[in-house]
């Protein structure tokens, strides 16, 4: 397929991703009123900004309208003007955005189902698992405190915090909430944990423990891992390793032999919390210390889960893959636009992070499609160099991924600039 051969820029080929009509019925849905910026129009500038990393409103608006033609034959859309832009971003209802996102994505697995099972590969994946994995966290967007009032947190700090329920299989998000970054993580951890069915796995950071909250996904039937705090109170109430597989974790850990990747178990309680924290959650629970690699260092653990059945190996394998969120978070805020904001209101910065998330679920699909081999952030730099190229998308990313990509595919004449000095 020759890689010239389309007619419509790479930014229309992403979008067509969008089902035709689903922003025109959630316009309808929030009751928005547009003129002669369409919502649609207003979608597209914003997914713009994130695929062209663009940092004003007048750069998005500026380049839309060198391109008015590229970005008529994109559903008849119409580039902004300045004031345009910013009003849309202010006052239009950025839940319009939260649905949409939502909707491609449950499009997606309707279109897509291989996609969505095996359309990233993280590799730190405990594949023995069967049930769904949820990684709960959250991460912090900074903002600008003088102008930014709403997201005061601190004295001189302000912040917006993604709240986020990832899929590990999938890797992309089950549930995400966007709001001001005043609410501490236990909190809103029971808005984002709601979601989650019995017998699933859920998987949190130690700024997550809150007794209260792991009770109540206990009683729910969902089983929960997460790293066991300093200062925990607990009454052991039985060991499950053998005298003789304690001494010869401690003889591992002080000659530092591991077998690959594979932690060392010092130790595997069943336990029961003391005091105040004992009303919180009067059920035994499983308390595993163990020596893990990360990044090739050895770093002593602490695990705590309701689960008294798995293996200790399997315990610290699920909280290790908690990292995959981190890389996700990585992803989308080192490549997507989420630095640099086009509106100072609550609003205008949910429409960018809602917009961030879709660019990223599209060019996900868009590279599983092509079957791109390489990290998101090479795929990324590809496309924000071509947008309005008219070029078939799925078509140049195998000619790229191909040796023989490294060569053009048209013949080049090659010229010498001449200089006259007489």
């Amino acid at each position: 397929m020759n890689p010239q051969d389309n007619n419509m820029a790479i930014l229309g080929q992403i979008v067509k991703l969008i089902p035709a009509k689903l922003i025109e019925k959630l316009k309808n849905k929030h009751k928005i009123q547009t003129r002669s910026f369409s919502e649609t129009s207003h979608v597209v500038a914003m997914l713009y900004a994130q695929l062209s990393h663009s940092l004003s409103l007048n750069d998005v608006c500026d380049c839309l309208h060198f391109h008015a033609g590229y970005l008529d034959q994109i559903r008849d859309c119409t580039p902004p003007s300045r004031n345009g832009l910013a009003h849309a971003n202010a006052t239009r209802n950025s839940l319009l955005a939260e649905d949409l996102f939502w909707n491609v994505l449950s499009d997606i697995k309707v279109k897509y189902p291989e996609f969505i099972t095996h359309g990233r590969r993280y590799p730190g994946f405990p594949w023995r698992f069967k049930k769904p994995i949820h990684i709960v966290d959250s991460t912090t967007i900074q903002l600008i405190a003088k102008c930014m009032n709403w997201a005061k947190h601190r004295e001189q700090k302000a912040a917006a915090k993604m709240h986020l329920d990832l899929d590990l299989k999938s890797f992309l998000p089950n549930f995400a909430i966007v709001k001001s970054a005043k609410d501490s993580d236990p909190k809103m951890a029971w808005e984002v944990c709601a979601p989650i069915r019995k017998g699933e796995i859920v998987v949190f950071d130690k700024a997550y423990v809150d007794f209260d909250h792991l009770y109540h996904l206990h009683t729910r039937g969902i089983t929960w891992v997460t790293r066991a705090k300093e200062n925990i109170l607990d009454e052991i109430m039985g060991q499950q390793l053998s005298e003789e597989e304690i001494q010869q974790a401690e003889h591992m850990r002080k000659n530092n032999i591991f077998m690959g990747q594979q932690p060392i178990v010092l130790s595997d309680c069943r336990i029961k919390m003391k005091d105040n924290t004992a009303k919180k959650y009067p059920e035994e629970l499983r308390l595993v210390k163990a020596v893990v690699l990360v990044n090739g260092n050895p770093y002593e653990m602490q695990f705590i889960t309701n689960n008294l059945d798995w293996s200790a190996y399997s315990i610290c394998d699920l909280y290790l893959a908690r990292w995959g969120i981190e890389v996700f978070f990585k992803e989308i805020k080192q490549t997507l636009q989420l630095a640099d904001f086009l509106g100072t209101s609550e609003n205008a910065i949910k429409w960018q992070i809602w917009t961030a998330l879709l660019a990223y679920l599209l060019l996900r699909l868009v590279g599983w499609i092509a079957e791109w081999k390489h990290s998101f952030r090479r795929l990324y730099t590809l496309v924000k160099g071509m947008l309005w190229s008219r070029r078939n998308f799925c078509a140049l990313i195998k000619l790229v991924d191909s040796p023989s990509g490294k060569k053009s595919s048209q013949p080049q004449v090659e010229e010498q600039l001449e200089f006259n000095f007489s």
